[in-house]
């Protein structure tokens, strides 16, 4: 891709970011034991030199997790009011900038899954959510203060968790006016995955599904999080989503209406990072016929996740140079949930997604689309 469109290069990305415990992101990758102590070892001196600023947190949004690293107000003693904490995120942000001598800048939200949200009147203009931000409205959690920091300085932002963040008015509103790209949300990585890619060949072939049990187990900081019922509804909201979508069940009734969907979550600190994903999936084929499809996805879920934050610094980097600026639906391959227009419908089949991707990257560079009509070799 990096041949045909203007990408920038990792070697040329730096890294920085706030969280709630002062770790160094040695020490942090350590703890987590995704990577092999060797290969950390090798880059241990530059892993090293990147220390988390103190984060904004308010626990009533991730009821499971609790760290001391978190931003204060003026007398360093209490909570900072949220005014006041994107203010201090916008200066962390100058700060870097300033002193990498970074030409430009993408911010990630690979915070964890905060509780169930739903869009309300502080959330519809850019006005009334500044408003809520100076009166310390609790409908502005921590994940929204980070976005408006970012969007507000006109930095590309992506929300890689599935809670309500920048996909509300009013920031969809903001990145507007200040010609920032947006994305997300919700990072397709694991069971999701195999579910949109499973899901499509289903339909092509109409085959009927009666049942979808999907389960997973995990150990790691993530599932500690989504223990607490609040978080795992934001979660459970999300990957439900995708199959309605796909099997389009009002235009298929027969075959899809009665489907039962079924997700679920575990916590299993054993497992660690290593998530373990169940789906039974009851289908019918002709003359009503029962069979079943069972797939146990063994992952790791930093591994999966990982490269596609850093696909999502490029193309975001790459789209704020291109001028494209509000929901980039284009990126939807990489989401659960993807962010669109609200007259539109989220696209979920993951190869439309890719497609759709592959086209919007060939229309930045003006070249034709690609169709798969064919027919040029045969007329």
């Amino acid at each position: 891709i990096g041949d045909v469109v203007a990408l920038s290069s990792l070697d040329d990305l730096e890294f920085g970011g706030w969280d709630i415990f002062s770790d160094d992101c040695y020490a942090a990758a350590r703890t987590a034991g995704v990577i092999e102590p060797s290969l950390l070892d090798k880059v241990r001196p530059e892993l090293e030199k990147i220390r988390p600023w103190p984060a904004v947190f308010d626990q009533r949004y991730v009821k499971r997790l609790d760290g001391p690293n978190v931003k204060r107000g003026a007398n360093k003693k209490e909570l900072a009011e949220q005014k006041d904490l994107a203010d201090q995120v916008v200066a962390d942000i100058r700060q870097f900038k300033a002193d990498r001598a970074l030409d430009r800048l993408v911010m990630i939200w690979c915070g964890s899954t905060e509780v169930f949200m739903v869009e309300s009147p502080a959330h519809a203009t850019v006005e009334s959510f500044e408003r809520a931000l100076e009166s310390n409205d609790p409908a502005i959690p921590s994940s929204m203060v980070y976005a408006y920091a970012a969007i507000r300085e006109g930095i590309p932002y992506a929300n890689a968790a599935p809670n309500l963040t920048a996909d509300i008015p009013a920031l969809v509103e903001l990145a507007a006016r200040t010609k920032t790209p947006l994305a997300g949300k919700d990072l397709k990585t694991g069971q999701t995955l195999i579910k949109t890619i499973v899901a499509p060949g289903l339909k092509a072939r109409l085959l009927g599904v009666e049942g979808w049990y999907s389960t997973n187990i995990l150990g790691n900081r993530d599932g500690e999080v989504l223990d607490d019922p609040e978080s795992f509804k934001t979660k459970e909201e999300s990957k439900k989503s995708v199959l309605d979508y796909i099997l389009q069940p009002h235009l298929y009734p027969d075959l899809y209406a009665q489907l039962c969907h079924v997700v679920r979550i575990n916590y299993y600190p054993p497992r660690g990072d290593n998530k373990e994903g169940w789906d039974n999936i009851d289908i019918v084929g002709w003359l009503g016929y029962p069979m079943q499809l069972k797939i146990n996805f063994l992952c790791r879920d930093s591994i999966l996740a990982a490269p596609i934050v850093l696909d999502l610094a490029l193309f975001l980097d790459l789209a704020k140079r291109a001028g494209m600026h509000g929901i980039q639906e284009w990126l939807s391959f990489y989401f659960k949930s993807p962010m669109h227009a609200p007259e539109l419908y989220p696209e979920h089949d993951l190869f439309i997604q890719l497609m759709k991707l592959k086209n919007t990257l060939r229309y930045m560079k003006g070249e034709e689309l690609i169709t798969h009509l064919g027919r040029e070799y045969y007329d």
